[in-house]
């Protein structure tokens, strides 16, 4: 991959769109974590840093805060406009109103923060006659690994055509702050969670096996190439199958 070419057809489709839709600027949510921080970094080469609002939506008692501290030091650094919203008070809310959260439902219930986070971005880009930039990447979109109408609500993802590993590419190239860069994947769902740890192997597996199945590899040359057993070569070609209706909009019968 050479950086500097992917960076301009980026910078060249965010303008593009934004023209399209006649709209003021961006905003995106930053996370504090790789994605989102080479998204900004993009979104202020396309169309400038005044145009480019960042927030960070942590939520109490759940997100580390060196994660937001990471979020300010990158809007700080790219010159953006910041905020920082504490959602947790409005996802309490949604509990109250719901009855209380059943213990159980471990996911359901943590699919609600990006959802709620889904509502303020939009709330903010419609304030502002602005678009909600994605942070999803190849390696998220293709398996599934994002909520519905959450983090993988938006209206254009600029990264989504790169896979993670590709992404720490092009954020070295932007000059992303090294300890976002190195810092372990999460999608700040729960205290301790981490992107690799759901996933049950490394992203340069992950890509790995993503990359032989575009290349249309056998599953034993793929495992065997990402040295990964059969079965969870096959076990991530039934997640990515399982999880397609993520990428489509809602089917309608034909009558």
């Amino acid at each position: 991959m050479d950086p500097g070419k992917v960076e301009k057809k980026i910078v060249s489709f965010i303008k593009g769109k934004i023209r399209e839709a006649r709209a003021d600027g961006v905003v995106v949510g930053l996370s504090g974590g790789i994605d989102s921080s080479t998204v900004a970094a993009l979104c202020v080469r396309a169309l400038g840093p005044e145009k480019v609002m960042g927030l960070s939506l942590p939520v109490s008692g759940v997100s580390d805060p060196s994660d937001v501290a990471d979020a300010r030091l990158l809007a700080s650094g790219l010159g953006i406009e910041f905020k920082v919203i504490d959602i947790a008070p409005i996802v309490r809310a949604m509990g109250r109103s719901l009855g209380g959260f059943r213990r159980e439902a471990k996911l359901p219930n943590a699919n609600i923060l990006p959802r709620v986070r889904m509502v303020i971005l939009y709330y903010y880009a419609n304030l502002l006659n602005r678009l909600v930039v994605g942070c999803s990447n190849r390696s998220e979109l293709r398996t599934g690994y994002f909520t519905k109408y959450g983090d993988g609500a938006s209206d254009l993802a600029p990264i989504g055509s790169l896979y993670k590993t590709q992404v720490k590419q092009l954020a070295a190239y932007l000059g992303i702050p090294r300890q976002i860069i190195d810092k372990t994947p999460t999608a700040g769902l729960w205290r301790g969670q981490t992107d690799e740890g759901e996933l049950g192997l490394r992203y340069s597996q992950l890509d790995a096996v993503l990359a032989g199945l575009d290349l249309g590899l056998k599953e034993r040359e793929i495992a065997a190439a990402a040295g990964l057993s059969l079965a969870k070569v096959r076990s991530i070609i039934e997640r990515e199958r399982r999880n397609i209706h993520k990428l489509r909009p809602p089917d309608v019968p034909k009558l």
